[in-house]
């Protein structure tokens, strides 16, 4: 799919528990005004009647029909069917809710419902974090290009989704990359979402602090006080984004010894990465130790942060060898080690996600010819 010039137009939703904000992509752009309404998230009927009206708002900025819905939704769902489970930020939704076969007999055309990691990892994948990578190498002269990506959002919550050559990973039941679920690095009986969230930073500054969790200032809060531009508790804010920089780097490691790629980071809290990387990275390029007593990496591959200007330059001083296969003329090239880089979403999480949605659906109808 070239997704740049592809004259078609799929309207696409952003689902927050406030606020649904509506679109049209087209040729990998935005095309009209985004409508905003509010989710309406108690009430069923009025809910999903809400989620018509946004639509309609959208086409009637249109020129041309529609050929598809394609949003992201929370879960837990049947993506596939579009049917919707019991959701605890849209309390409409107390599950069995065919949300997307009374969308595509409302307005007959296909619908396409997925999760929003997977949507945003998707997007990054085509038009993100991933070309831009290959990109440098191309730029830098290295013959080499990734194809894999794991895409994870930071923000009320953690997710992800993982992508390998084009193909968005769903699972047989619609759950792969359910990353929140991972154990805290820091807190092995919790899971990964109790480390890796706004509430984690918040918990982390009060426990730090001494302070009631009720005085706690908001993230960005936070990170003006461990950034110096506001008065706090600097040492505590700066523990606080180094403890979930580790949780994540421990997240993120297990993930690259199976999905061996890329990976990016968006979400709310993606702002202050330049308070979780590099705990992050520290954490993934650690060491573990025999019983024997040898120190030996975590990871096979070497981790470099691409946020970060110095570790840039050096991922891209990538060693060529050029050796000759005994018994013949011919001589082969490769390089030297494994690397992997990682850093923080270019084109921002709600454009990722709208443009993973338009992907998503071009590639569900070629796949299914419609």
């Amino acid at each position: 799919m070239n997704l740049n010039i592809d004259k078609r137009t799929v309207l696409t939703l952003d689902a927050g528990g406030t606020n649904f904000v509506f679109t049209a992509i087209q040729a990998n752009q935005e095309i009209v005004t985004p409508v905003t309404l509010p989710s309406n998230a108690e009430e069923l009927s009025h809910c999903i009647n809400t989620i018509e009206e946004g639509f309609h708002a959208v086409m009637a900025q249109l020129k041309q029909k529609p050929i598809a819905l394609s949003f992201a939704f929370p879960g837990p769902s049947d993506y596939r069917t579009g049917v919707i489970g019991k959701l605890n930020n849209l309390p409409a939704f107390q599950g069995k809710v065919p949300l997307g076969p009374i969308l595509r007999n409302k307005f007959n055309i296909p619908v396409f419902i997925n999760n929003d990691g997977d949507l945003y990892a998707y997007g990054e994948a085509l038009s993100g974090f991933l070309p831009h990578i290959n990109k440098l190498l191309n730029e830098a002269g290295i013959k080499k290009s990734y194809g894999n990506l794991i895409g994870l959002t930071l923000g009320t919550g953690f997710g992800g989704g993982i992508v390998r050559n084009e193909e968005l990973l769903l699972g047989d039941n619609s759950m792969s990359a359910e990353v929140w679920l991972l154990r805290n690095r820091v807190n092995p009986d919790t899971n990964a979402e109790e480390g890796i969230s706004i509430r984690a930073i918040r918990r982390v500054y009060a426990e730090e602090s001494g302070i009631d969790p009720s005085l706690v200032p908001s993230p960005k809060e936070i990170f003006e006080i461990a950034s110096g531009e506001l008065e706090g508790n600097t040492t505590a804010a700066v523990t606080a984004f180094h403890q979930l920089g580790r949780v994540l780097g421990d997240v993120l490691g297990n993930l690259l010894t199976v999905i061996d790629g890329v990976a990016v980071m968006g979400g709310g809290l993606s702002g202050a990465m330049s308070l979780i990387l590099p705990a992050m990275i520290e954490e993934i390029n650690s060491h573990y130790v025999s019983y024997a007593g040898n120190n030996y990496p975590r990871l096979v591959q070497k981790v470099y942060n691409i946020d970060d200007p110095k570790a840039s330059q050096e991922f891209l001083k990538w060693e060529e060898k050029i050796i000759e296969v005994p018994g013949s003329d011919e001589k082969i090239s490769y390089y030297v080690d494994a690397r992997i880089p990682v850093g923080t979403s270019i084109i921002g999480t709600n454009k990722a996600v709208s443009l993973g949605a338009y992907a998503y659906a071009l590639k569900m109808l070629e796949i299914n010819k419609f």
